[in-house]
């Protein structure tokens, strides 16, 4: 029997570099990611303690409890890592340790060095790997298998983004025991592997046994030789038809005689109990057919040399053409990070200091200057440097008895803003100095939903809302508590202004969690949610001022709200995606 001669590599950069330092559990650098998969992401990082490479795999942990962790889930989690920790064998990603942190549990793995079987079959012409190369695969993959099985573990995810290949061309199945141990996460789906591997009674979550890993090695197997998945579908229902009609065999020839050809199909029949009993009995029917396992280890090792070797030469051209800006030209992004604080302080001072008549002009001028230059050199102090400033010029201007007290609370609640929120992140201080200048209190919505995570947006957009709307009077008397008295309470009163913070505060929480998905397209999404947030709450508030009429909106407030949408877009495609290198892990598997 005549085998394929290997085909060639197609050359790809499927694994980007994590350029700024990102550190889990104190220890862990992050070097690249290689992806999101069904039960968490999965990163490699450098053990900064024991200077080695790890591979980490983070899951949220999902209860009911106030921290995200339970007694219950911590017990059930550790009671699988620790099983997953008990798989020793050649052919099994090592399980190094494991870890519980605030809302996530890390599983520390050895690092493969190499690619998974879905990059390298992305990488050859036709993705198909030779009868030799096959034998080797499935001979290593039925003996973790079996070993596992022994220890009554049953895989569930068989995949190949599951099975890895390193520089020697040894292979290795990953997430073993990750059913189970993603299961007592409590991480939604944990046990419903991936549509076009999975076997019908997997798929219809009937009981399984070691037949349902015997199945998706099949698929896979199939996959291999031919190129195709012959299960995969957009849907579990869809898949499940396509299983019930078998593979294509006329159509998707395997290159098998037609006796190792029907131990295949048979070992990927819908029904359990008329499969191929065991992964050992697969391997015994198909390897003899198929090849020299130890000639498919060394054609496979080529493989994974001549793909590192085109990685080298591709990485920097890859880089220049795909990376985004902030990434391309650092110093460039660093600039507009100052940038942005020191153009809010000199917008706030170019409304403000003019109200100062004891001021000489070179005095304010100065001034403002300063104030310029320390935001520009430290970003979260622009709005430390501008609330000081106001809430003296609220004390110290035509004193009278409610010049404290205002100064007072607004002193006290920027404090407490700053200290919770600006001060870690310089763009917040623009979220909230941007509106006062310009009047308009949604103004710093779209921009809190950009620069924080959805927590912090939501109290920053709420927030900023109430400081503009108190700016506003206080900034038309020139300081003058005594006049912007009435108007501060009579707008703190209305139900219009607390309804309008709200809406800035949900703007701007949308806007962050739909961002937080990391893809450009995914912040500029957020975006348009928040922006249509803010304009149908224009809208509403036009129609309450209005008898309940339906009326056009503050026209201002509106343009305010697209031209910040459309600078806050402009700043994501600038700033690109917030996790780089992030692909799905089944991209590879789909565009078969």
């Amino acid at each position: 029997m005549g085998t394929p001669t290997p085909t060639p590599l197609v050359s790809s950069s499927m694994n980007q570099p994590q350029p700024a330092d990102e550190m889990l559990l104190g220890r862990y650098r992050v070097l690249s990611r290689r992806g999101t998969g069904g039960f968490g992401t999965v990163c490699t990082c450098w053990d900064t303690r024991l200077q080695r490479r790890v591979a980490i795999k983070r899951m949220p942990l999902v209860d009911g409890s106030a921290d995200g962790i339970g007694a219950s889930t911590v017990d059930e989690v550790l009671a699988e890592a620790r099983t997953a920790c008990l798989l020793a064998h050649p052919n099994i990603v090592s399980v190094i340790d494991f870890e519980l942190g605030t809302g996530y549990a890390y599983l520390i793995m050895e690092y493969v060095d190499g690619l998974n079987l879905a990059e390298l079959l992305a990488r050859v012409e036709g993705g198909r790997l030779t009868h030799a190369e096959c034998a080797h695969i499935l001979t290593s993959c039925a003996r973790a298998l079996a070993y596992a099985h022994g220890n009554r573990v049953l895989h569930m995810d068989i995949k190949p983004t599951n099975i890895m290949i390193d520089r020697m061309g040894t292979v290795k199945v990953a997430d073993l025991g990750m059913a189970e141990l993603g299961a007592a996460a409590g991480y939604g789906g944990a046990r419903g592997g991936t549509v076009g591997y999975m076997p019908p009674e997997q798929i219809e979550g009937m009981l399984v046994d070691e037949r349902a890993d015997v199945f998706s090695l099949a698929v896979v197997l199939w996959q291999a030789l031919t190129g195709r998945n012959p299960f995969l579908a957009a849907s579990a229902g869809a898949s499940l038809e396509k299983i019930r009609r078998g593979p294509r065999i006329g159509k998707e020839p395997s290159g098998l005689d037609l006796g190792a050809e029907d131990a295949l199909v048979r070992a990927m029949a819908p029904t359990a109990s008329e499969r191929t009993s065991s992964v050992d009995e697969l391997a015994c029917e198909l390897v003899p057919e198929l090849g020299g396992p130890a000639e498919g280890q060394a054609s496979l090792a080529e493989l994974i040399e001549q793909s590192e070797q085109d990685d080298q030469v591709d990485e920097a051209d890859w880089g220049r053409a795909h990376l985004p800006f902030r990434l391309r030209r650092p110093q460039a992004w660093g600039v507009v990070e100052r940038a942005l604080p020191a153009l809010a302080v000199a917008a706030l001072a170019a409304r403000a200091l003019p109200g100062f008549d004891a001021l000489g002009v070179p005095a304010r001028i100065a001034g403002a200057a300063v104030a310029c230059a320390l935001a520009a050199i430290w970003p979260p102090s622009a709005s430390l440097t501008c609330g000081s400033f106001i809430v003296v010029a609220i004390a110290t201007t035509a004193p009278a008895s409610p010049s404290f007290a205002l100064a007072s609370i607004i002193g006290v609640a920027l404090a407490a803003w700053w200290a919770l929120i600006g001060r870690t992140e310089g763009l917040a201080s623009v979220a909230l100095l941007a509106s006062w200048p310009l009047g308009r209190p949604m103004a710093g919505a779209q921009l809190a939903g950009f620069t924080l995570d959805p927590l912090a947006a939501l109290l920053t957009g709420g927030f900023t809302y109430l400081m503009a709307t108190i700016m506003a009077p206080v900034l038309a008397a020139g300081f003058a508590a005594g006049q912007a008295a009435p108007a501060v309470l009579a707008a703190l009163g209305s139900p219009l202004t607390w309804a309008g913070a709200v809406a800035a505060a949900f703007a701007a929480w949308l806007s962050s969690i739909v961002a937080m998905r990391g893809t450009v397209a995914s912040g500029i999404v957020g975006q348009a949610l928040g922006c249509a947030v803010l304009l149908g709450a224009e809208c509403l508030r036009a129609r309450v001022e209005n008898g309940g009429i339906w009326s056009v909106p503050d026209l201002p407030s509106c343009t305010v709200a697209v031209t910040c949408f459309l600078f806050m877009c402009i700043l994501t495609v600038l700033r690109g995606p917030l996790f780089e290198g992030q692909e799905g892990e089944d991209t590879d598997e789909l565009s078969q």
